[in-house]
């Protein structure tokens, strides 16, 4: 039994028999009725005109809506604070500890710049580590670049940007050719090559991985190669404003330090924000696979500033959350168990839909049994599907299942759950932010001297995002980025600290006063989440 109690019965009990048979095929216009009609994006409900901003009149979640409209952590009275010296002048700060911002710092640093490296917890402190899956990326004999970008192009329903994932694929075999050189165990094949694995709406085998901790792992080899780099790390600090300069330009960042709540001013010829998505604010009250940190910092700093944002109404609910025992709510099944051949089932035992289609499509067909009744109730009366795993071990070979997943069969057995031996019970988990900050193949974003990479930009996935591609997002950009940032960091005119100002946040206020007269608004960025009030859990 598992430690949850209630009074409705465990839903181990009365196990259905599973029906193999293959669920049909989902076409147009099937699929966009699916999607119209259960997936969360395109639902009406719990949604906000922005009044104020470069984003002004779009139309977006209520919990986005809520951070950028919002008030500078600062209050009044700090804004006009500046010391007469900043605490400390870098060609580059880089705001955030992910897998962007690591490999942002380690080339920047490579390319002769002064650096900087913020972030909110210890380096590391993530999604990158919390990414399972592996990484697509086309090495394969009958695969290629053009091969990787249009699986990735239809995945996004053709709204991604054509440029911005162009650089994806052409730079993704050399970025992970750089990752094996560094020392990142990848699986292998019997021949000691790659080994390569199908993900959901790919036609080719792509997905190369470390077991089902692919993103721990290349952070534990990165992490090194940062501590050995002679980047300036400043852990336990985040940022809570950008700071203007000459021309409206981007010119450092006030952090705060987390264990004495004391400001810290930094003047910087470039900022990079890698800050990462906003699964933490738990978007239409879904559970979420998202790091404690991921609270959406660095957009709602530089939607301060004037940058674009784009496809924020956008996410990514990632089909496969455990949604039982509920304390292990929002926990991630990496979609390569379906690529391994794990099916899934609803309470009748019938399956429902191919288990490789794109995720938005799983996602919402799973939302779509439990809402018209076919669902299997928790105790806590959520509602979620089976997600068998034993059809692994009898296809591939007894054992398959805990060599090639070996977390989830031991997270899952710490509350009694042997996933080689019973279903796992899941429900769609908040799992990625599609939209971001607006920016070119080189990172820049609308404000100069400002730079994004990783989950924080937008624009490389459009409105889904194809298992894989987010970790290779991070290192190819993050190099990327990196090294141009800290190129133009150096070569950027010099101005004097006299010249910096939080005025861009005086502005953003005063237009908050005209639109919102007397009304109280939160305070962002929100930094970290409070659990105190709150209990959430995925829509049941």
């Amino acid at each position: 039994m598992t430690s949850e109690t209630s009074s409705s019965s465990n839903p181990y009990d009365h196990l259905p028999s599973f029906d193999p048979e293959d669920p049909p095929p989902v076409v147009s216009p099937e699929r966009e009725e699916l999607l119209r009609r259960y997936y969360p994006d395109y639902r009406p409900d719990r949604k906000t005109t922005l009044r104020v901003g470069p984003n002004k009149g779009e139309v977006i979640p209520d919990e986005i809506a809520s951070i950028l409209e919002s008030r500078s952590l600062l209050g009044s009275t700090a804004m006009s604070a500046l010391p007469e010296v900043p605490d400390t002048e870098v060609d580059l700060l880089v705001i955030g500890g992910g897998g962007a911002g690591i490999m942002a710092s380690i080339f920047a640093q490579q390319a002769g710049a002064k650096v900087l490296l913020t972030t909110k917890l210890r380096v590391g402190d993530s999604n990158t580590v919390m990414a399972e899956g592996g990484i697509q990326v086309a090495l394969g004999d009958d695969d290629s670049p053009v091969r990787h970008f249009k699986d990735a192009y239809r995945g996004g329903h053709f709204t991604g940007e054509p440029e911005l994932l162009s650089v994806l694929v052409r730079e993704g075999p050399d970025v992970i050719a750089w990752l094996v050189k560094k020392g990142v165990l990848f699986d292998r094949d019997p021949s000691g090559n790659l080994s390569l694995r199908k993900g959901g709406g790919t036609s080719r085998p792509r997905l190369i991985s470390a077991k089902d901790y692919t993103g721990l792992e290349i952070v534990r080899v990165l992490k090194e190669d940062l501590m050995n780099s002679g980047v300036s790390i400043w852990e336990f600090s985040p940022a809570v404003e950008l700071l203007q300069g000459p021309e409206g330009s981007c010119a450092g960042a006030i952090l705060r330090d987390v264990d004495n709540g004391t400001l810290k001013w930094v003047k910087a010829n470039a900022v990079l924000l890698a800050t990462g998505g906003t699964g933490r604010l738990h978007i239409g009250d879904f559970a979420t696979s998202n790091h404690f940190g991921a609270t959406g910092d660095g957009l709602v700093m530089a939607y301060r500033m004037g940058a674009k944002l784009l496809n924020m109404e956008s996410f990514q609910y990632h089909p496969t959350g455990v949604i039982y025992p509920s304390e292990m709510a929002g926990m991630l099944i990496t979609e390569a168990v379906r690529g391994a051949g794990a099916r899934m089932f609803n309470r009748f035992g019938k399956r429902f839909v191919p288990e490789l289609e794109t995720r938005d499509v799983v996602a919402a067909a799973i939302i779509r049994e439990c809402e018209e009744g076919r669902g299997v109730r928790t105790p806590s009366g959520h509602h979620g599907v089976y997600l068998d795993l034993t059809s692994i071990d009898r296809e591939m070979g007894e054992g398959t299942v805990e060599k090639r997943f070996p977390n989830i069969v031991k997270l899952m057995g710490k509350h009694q759950v042997d996933c080689t031996k019973q279903p796992i019970l899941v429900y769609p988990t908040l799992h990625y932010q599609n939209g971001g900050i607006a920016s070119d193949v080189s990172g820049h974003t609308s404000i100069p001297g400002l730079y994004v990479a990783g989950e924080a930009s937008g624009g490389v996935h459009g409105k889904n995002r194809l298992m894989g591609n987010s970790l290779l997002e991070v290192f190819v950009y993050g190099r990327r980025v990196g090294l141009i940032s800290a190129d133009e960091a150096r070569n950027r005119k010099p101005f004097s600290w006299h010249e910096v100002s939080l005025g861009h946040v005086e502005r953003f206020h005063r237009e908050l006063d005209r639109e919102f007269p007397g009304t109280p608004l939160s305070e962002a960025p929100v930094l970290f989440p409070d659990y105190r009030k709150h209990s959430h859990h995925a829509s049941s």
